[in-house]
């Protein structure tokens, strides 16, 4: 092998991305930057990736509390409704909370517990031990909460989620209840209008509620689903994605950009004579395991990827390799039957095949986007677009 480095993810930086910029023109002009000024030499099966936020900042794809609040009130008809399994975000949610008790004449707030859907936690499931209390059947009040758990606060944001959700529907002119459950039916006795705010758990959410009887049902994907007076919209995912860009207007998740990677590529192919992917993502997917956040509160890592990102891995694992098949090899010769055991794979799939086992059954696009979304972070890095070289490469690549 003469080569020793692998993977590698780098973070480019771009200029702040405006309403109505050429995404285009401003990623491949950063890699063209990256390769004059820091020396990278395009590889084919390199990765250009770009975050969503840019993306959707390009396209003007914004909602303001307004819009929300209209579409809530067509939709689940201006009086009560129950917003159920809210994550507990003000970064995420909370804009779209306003908008949605502006909707509304009250809200039943119903919050999951001891988490949310992502894992930020109400409080520790300990304490449900503690109390006799089962998550799985039992439904409380507020007032039960407060007597059972008093008020804690979120350990990362020092917020009582339960006051601030609360406060927010009152300014915003509705009446507001709350109460804790994890059963969606457990709403049906105090509305039969419901928006059911999960994520990745909503059909099945919708799908209970409906069979049992709900008047209206509606997913946070089921609003702002099209524009209302003249606002940015998501067919596909509604308010799902969206996050807060000011008080009173929130950037929802980038529509109909297939297009976009396909042209990067292409011109991409153009300037470098390289055959280069590219995807646009957004949370990646994976667990804190000190904080238990789940980090995926995107519908998807990734709404868009060129067709050399589609599946999943297939590689074989070679320490198995190592301790069995070849377990009385060494130096040399262990090496080479590992090569030689590589190149015999023929692209078919490794599913079931013991020497596989320990390998990551995940899609390309998770597992890139999450690598994305550590490289770039989100805070003041100033690198929306990463480049990832080596990702498809193998222990026989030089």
């Amino acid at each position: 092998m003469s080569r020793m480095i692998g993977t590698v993810s780098m973070g480019v930086r771009a200029p702040i991305i405006r309403e109505g910029d050429d995404l285009v023109k401003i990623v491949t002009g950063a890699i063209l930057d990256a390769m004059r000024e820091d020396g990278l030499q395009p590889r084919d099966r390199d990765v250009v990736a770009m975050t969503e936020a840019i993306v959707a900042r390009a396209q003007g794809n914004y909602a303001c509390v307004s819009d929300i609040a209209a579409d809530v009130r067509a939709k689940l008809g201006g009086g009560t409704i129950g917003v159920i399994f809210p994550i507990l975000s003000r970064n995420r949610f909370a804009v779209c909370l306003r908008g949605i008790a502006r909707g509304a004449s009250k809200v039943v707030l119903m919050l999951s517990y001891p988490s949310d859907e992502v894992g930020n936690h109400l409080l520790d499931l300990d304490l449900l031990d503690e109390k006799g209390i089962n998550p799985y059947s039992d439904v409380l009040t507020l007032a039960r909460y407060r007597e059972l758990f008093g008020s804690i606060k979120h350990p990362f944001t020092g917020v009582d989620y339960i006051d601030y959700y609360a406060d927010l529907i009152r300014e915003a002119g509705a009446e507001v209840e709350v109460i804790f459950a994890n059963d969606p039916r457990a709403i049906l006795p105090y509305t039969g209008n419901v928006l059911t705010c999960d994520i990745h758990t909503r059909a099945r959410t919708k799908r209970l509620l409906k069979a049992a009887g709900a008047q209206r049902v509606y997913g946070l994907d089921e609003i702002m689903n099209a524009p209302v007076n003249g606002s940015g919209f998501n067919a596909r995912y509604g308010l799902l994605g969206s996050n807060k860009s000011t008080e009173d207007k929130v950037k929802l998740f980038p529509r109909d950009c297939q297009g976009l990677v396909d042209e990067i590529q292409e011109k991409l192919l153009a300037l470098t004579g390289r055959h280069i992917e590219v995807m646009v993502y957004g949370d990646g997917a994976f667990k804190d395991p000190v904080g238990k956040i789940w980090e995926l509160a995107d519908p998807v890592v990734s709404p868009a990827y060129t067709a050399g990102l589609e599946g999943t891995p297939n590689e074989l694992k070679l320490k198995y390799l190592a301790d069995n098949d070849f377990a009385g090899l060494s130096g040399e010769a262990l090496r080479d039957a590992i090569l030689d055991r590589i190149r015999q794979k023929d692209g078919s799939s490794l599913v079931g095949n013991m020497a596989a086992q320990g390998t990551t059954p995940r899609r390309l696009t998770d597992l890139i986007g999450s690598l994305c979304d550590l490289t770039s972070g989100s805070g003041d890095k100033g690198t929306p677009i990463v480049y990832i070289q080596g990702y498809f490469d193998n222990y026989t690549n030089d």
